[in-house]
């Protein structure tokens, strides 16, 4: 179920008051645009590699994720690629 926030004017910019659950512990986040949807990302300093990673990962999957199962295609049957990487 989604969340709802409120969304208002702080001076001459525009500001979202995120619900509690979803704050962060940073001082200034990334913003990206896919679609109709906003994604906010905390923004790492470049000295720390695969940070973003490194926090997908700690947060862990959703509930549903992969609960279907993963749809694989069958194995392909290529003798000239097999002939090179035995």
């Amino acid at each position: 179920m989604p969340h709802l926030a409120r969304v208002f004017q702080s001076g001459n910019s525009q500001a979202v008051r995120l619900p509690k659950e979803f704050r962060l512990d940073v001082e200034r986040v990334e913003i990206t645009q896919e679609g109709d949807a906003l994604i906010l990302r905390p923004h790492v300093e470049a000295k720390e590699a695969w940070a973003s990673l490194k926090a997908a990962l700690a947060r862990g999957m959703s509930d549903d994720f992969l609960a279907d199962g993963r749809q694989q295609p069958e194995q392909q049957d290529r003798p000239e690629i097999d002939a090179v990487f035995p």
